[in-house]
């Protein structure tokens, strides 16, 4: 794809504004002007002769480009005519006429096509070829670059890799919806058609649909830098009330007692503590407190950190487990191991974190992980999908009749509290909530303790 001279670019994007096109679509001018420059390029046309846009906007006519379309185009090319006649003292002559809605561009006298068939290159089967081929290629980098500003934006943020990953994947289906339309040129109509789409073909729950439109939002606001506007027709769905599963305390034995070590002990935090499954894998030394009996989560959902009592019941085999980690990190110093994986860039602050001791992971991996870049080994943590897979074969083995995951034990902690009486606002603070909304979905997990009957205090 050409590019616009450096000599006229800036007075070019000058023009723009004496013209009065908005900020937000001198982008699309530039782009039909740069597609201009390489069609006159690969036809062998004058640049700055105004006859060669007739033919530019019968090539956009048989591209099925919209008539708003071709009018931006015809508008863009004007303004670039102005500009370099003026310059260069070409002879002003009449501005090209702009292609109204029902009007057909006619073809000149002498037709542009049998000439050029002998410039074209040999490569081309056709004689539109190359400016597809460039229109392409130009979308395509726009693109690149588009899911680029998206991954900084997120990152820069500090959102979950979670967070990138799913609003990725949203905004690579819209692409693949809109059949690789370039990104500057996707409107709030192609998003309403995508949302019916996942609703109505593809009928994706509510919480994805919602999903899919907070991420499309982001995209347009942050990537494209426009308002996303009004979506008249797409209902955001509503999630129905949701119940969740609730383990009895004999169910949670059973299953303990069929899982091995250290994935046994792992599900006594789960449930001791009410963690979510990544609080309790990303767990470092630092973070138990055994002389005050208080376990610290950093970094929980949301960045927020809090703490929560440790089970008195399991403290020494916490101190056991400890023990061991102490002697796999011993090896691990042996065999020059460089440490653990840090987070962020706190290795610059503290050069040698990664071996110390109070950076080790509390469930470290199985095994050491090869680093290409500085050829060295580290340590991560337990990988979920093994923890994951060890809570279901143990509830396999135990027979329970639910559908228990590593989450069910966070559900079964606040459960099991609101059922003693604990206030709600304790449970919302152990569990990291912000909002005691999202706590008193637990109040439907347990019998009511309350009398129905309608009474006076004074008659208790």
């Amino acid at each position: 794809m050409r590019q616009i001279p450096d000599s006229i670019n800036s007075k070019l994007k000058n023009s723009l504004i004496k013209n009065e096109i908005p900020q937000k679509n001198q982008g699309f001018y530039l782009k039909w002007l740069r597609y201009y420059l390489d069609f006159c390029h690969k036809y062998g046309l004058k640049e700055y002769d105004r006859q060669s846009l007739p033919d530019f906007i019968n090539k956009l006519n048989e591209k099925k480009q919209t008539a708003a379309q071709q009018q931006q185009a015809a508008r863009a090319i004007n303004i670039y005519y102005g500009l370099i006649h003026s310059q260069a003292g070409y002879p002003q002559r009449e501005p090209a006429q702009q292609p109204t809605k029902n009007m057909v561009v006619q073809e000149p006298q002498v037709s542009f096509r049998e000439p050029l068939q002998a410039k074209l290159q040999p490569d081309y089967s056709k004689p539109d070829s190359a400016l597809k081929e460039a229109v392409q290629k130009d979308t395509r980098e726009n693109w690149n670059t588009a899911f680029t500003d998206l991954s900084n934006e997120i990152k820069v943020r500090h959102y979950s890799p979670k967070t990138l990953k799913s609003y990725s994947t949203w905004v690579r289906k819209l692409h693949g919806h809109c059949k690789a339309k370039d990104p500057e040129l996707l409107t709030t109509g192609d998003v309403k058609e995508f949302l019916t789409h996942l609703a109505v073909k593809q009928k994706v729950s509510a919480s994805s649909q919602n999903q899919a439109f907070n991420a499309l939002l982001f995209f347009f606001r942050h990537v494209l830098k426009r308002e996303f506007g009004e979506i008249d027709g797409v209902v955001r769905a509503k999630r129905k009330p949701y119940i969740p599963v609730v383990l009895s305390r004999e169910e949670i034995d059973s299953i303990i007692a069929n899982l091995k070590y250290p994935y046994d002990l792992l599900v006594k935090l789960l449930y001791g503590c009410g963690l979510r499954l990544f609080e309790c894998l990303n767990l470092r030394i630092n973070s138990f407190n055994f002389d005050f009996g208080i376990l610290t989560v950093h970094d929980g959902k949301g960045k927020k950190d809090r703490t929560v009592p440790l089970p008195q019941i399991i403290i020494l085999e916490l101190k056991a487990h400890l023990e061991e980690v102490k002697a796999l990190h011993d090896r691990d110093l042996d065999e020059g191991y460089a440490g653990a994986f840090m987070f962020d860039l706190i290795e610059k602050k503290y050069k040698n974190c990664a071996k110390e001791l109070i950076w080790q992971w509390f469930f470290p991996g199985k095994t050491l992980t090869f680093v290409p870049g500085p050829n060295e080994y580290r340590r991560y943590h337990l990988h979920e999908r093994h923890v994951q897979k060890a809570i279901k074969r143990a509830v396999n083995k135990a027979k329970i009749c639910k559908r228990a995951t590593a989450h069910t034990f966070r559900h079964s902690f606040a459960s099991h509290l609101l059922q003693a009486n604990y206030d709600i606002r304790t449970i919302q603070e152990l569990l990291g909530h912000s909002d005691v909304r999202t706590t008193m979905i637990y109040t439907h997990t347990i019998k009511s303790q309350t009398n129905k009957e309608a009474k006076s205090p004074l008659d208790f």
